[in-house]
């Protein structure tokens, strides 16, 4: 059995502690297939399964990585819907920072003709999860305002330019000039700069007659004043705490200005929206509507510093595992 280039989290802690090995293949199950994963995206869940601070926990030692594409390599026998060849995007809980990897069928998606690894690899958690969110979540109409905080991470700059293509004027948040330029790149009308001033009225200034729809993967102590910022009947998304701390909110905002306050999971979305959210996602990356941003990439050796880079909030865009390099 050949043997495979992966990193390993032998222990729970920082990505410094995180080795590269070399592990013999794994055997193939029938509906499983083999993939030599030509690019992995990094997303801040890994960062927090490394550290066993994720909801899940996964014992060591296991290879981590969450989101990856390439080349289908080998099938189990009976195995329907792939062939050898296949080029494939897929996600998981883990397993994708690996020379390959064995993954079910029912995780992989083709990727559509014209669209190379890396553009493939980069655009599945973040842009499924900012569109599913503002198509089937927040409801997202054309013309009304939409405030993205953690707009120059992974899903925050999906946001910015999905609000854009879904008619909305956006107001990017995000802690530094760089994060602001490429939010403004993808068609942000304000930006603000949380870290150079006050937030409160800043959102204040860029929206005085205050916003529709507030989307936050961030938490911690913006989320308030953004709250603040929704005019009545407002909405407001929450989808994680990059930050590192879970807000508490005043719940007599949401009485006061009749707002409401969701969370998105995949697992909540109507099936039937979920298909039509994905055809429609698939068209706008076809088309080049929607393409993410790639702000750095890494070779596999230096996942590491890959995961080091998104940990701590320097990431513009997504942080990409190049198996070519």
């Amino acid at each position: 059995m050949s043997a495979v280039r992966a990193v390993v989290c032998t222990e729970y802690g920082e990505p410094e502690g995180l080795r590269i090995e070399e592990r013999p293949s794994a055997p193939l199950a029938s509906g499983f297939a083999r993939v030599r994963v030509g690019a992995a995206a990094v997303n801040f869940p890994d960062v927090l399964i490394v550290a066993n601070r994720y909801q899940i926990s996964v014992p060591p030692p296991f290879v981590p990585g969450s989101e990856y594409a390439g080349t289908v390599v080998e099938i189990a026998d009976g195995t329907p819907g792939f062939a050898v060849g296949d080029r494939v995007t897929g996600t998981g809980l883990v397993g994708a920072f690996a020379d390959e990897i064995v993954a079910p069928v029912t995780s992989l998606k083709k990727i559509p003709d014209g669209i190379d690894d890396r553009t493939a690899a980069s655009f599945g958690v973040a842009h499924r999860t900012a569109y599913h969110t503002l198509r089937s979540v927040a409801r997202l109409q054309p013309g009304e305002e939409l405030v993205v905080l953690g707009a120059g991470g992974g899903v925050g700059l999906a946001a910015v330019q999905l609000g854009v293509v879904l008619g909305a004027s956006v107001t990017a948040v995000a802690s530094s000039p760089d994060k602001l330029a490429v939010a403004s790149s993808c068609g942000a009308t304000h930006v603000i700069d949380h870290r150079a001033s006050d937030l409160r009225p800043a959102l204040k200034s860029a929206l005085p007659q205050g916003a529709d729809v507030v989307v936050d993967p961030v938490g911690g102590d913006l989320s308030e004043p953004a709250l603040r910022s929704l005019r009545r009947g407002g909405r407001f998304v929450t989808l994680g705490y990059a930050s590192g701390s879970i807000p508490r909110i005043p719940l007599n905002l949401v009485l006061v200005k009749g707002i409401r306050i969701m969370g998105f999971q995949f697992q909540d979305l109507d099936a039937e929206e979920y298909r039509r959210n994905e055809d429609e996602l698939v068209d706008l990356l076809v088309s080049g509507k929607a393409v993410p941003h790639i702000g750095a990439d890494y070779p596999l050796e230096d996942t590491a510093q890959a995961l080091r880079r998104v940990a701590d909030g320097r990431a513009v865009g997504k942080v990409v595992i190049d198996m070519s390099r």
